[in-house]
Order: C-alpha cells, then structure tokens, then sequence
C-alpha cells in the first residue's frame, strides 16, 4: 500500500478511435517531464467497463505543499508544452481529484508480515 497520504486521481476522456495515439502522444512527451517533476505514478489505467475512452492515472504526494510544489515544476518545464500542444485535441474532458488516505486500523499494513 502507498504510504503517502495525498493522491492526486486524474481522469482523461479521450476523443473516440484516439486512444492508441493519446498514449502513444503521452508517452512520449508527458512521461518524461512527469518523472523528472513529479516521480513515479501509482499506477496508469483505461477504462473497459463503465465509461469508455477513459485514461486514468495515480500520483502521489506527503501533503498539499508537496503536490503545489511538483505540479509548479510540471508546469514550468520547458518541455511540458510540447505534450499540451501535441494532446489537445485528443482530450476531450478531463478530472482530477486529490485523495486524501483514510485512517482505518484494517487498512494499516505490516512491512514484516509475509
């Protein structure tokens, strides 16, 4: 389990018939200023059930100011706006929502236990 408190869920509705390109497009020119500036995500999903053409993905951050501080880096990367430029018309609405970990003592891990 993550054990940063913050996530940051994005949701992406992809233009239909796009959704091979959009990846390919975020691949290539999101990835690379996402992992200098933000890390690694959680994880990066489609949707196949419910809402289609979707693309989800998971980031996580210690706390606001951490999540202010790497999405400033993001977004003043100089080579972000390439990916902006290149994924515009491919996106067609897109989410977010920051998560914030709920405390539950079932949810609670021990890194020992095997």
């Amino acid at each position: 389990m993550n054990r940063k408190p913050l996530i940051d869920h994005r949701t992406y509705t992809i233009a239909p018939r796009k959704m091979a390109e959009f990846l390919e497009v975020f691949d290539r020119l999101a990835m690379p200023v996402l992992q200098r500036t933000l890390g690694q995500p959680i994880g990066f999903y489609t949707s196949h059930v419910g809402a289609l053409n979707q693309v989800v993905h998971l980031w996580a951050y210690e706390d606001l100011a951490d999540y202010e501080r790497r999405s400033q880096a993001r977004d003043s990367d100089p080579d972000f706006p390439a990916y902006l430029q290149a994924s515009g018309h491919l996106i067609v609405a897109q989410e977010n929502r920051l998560l914030r970990r709920a405390e539950l003592p079932s949810c609670q891990t021990d890194s020992g236990a095997g």
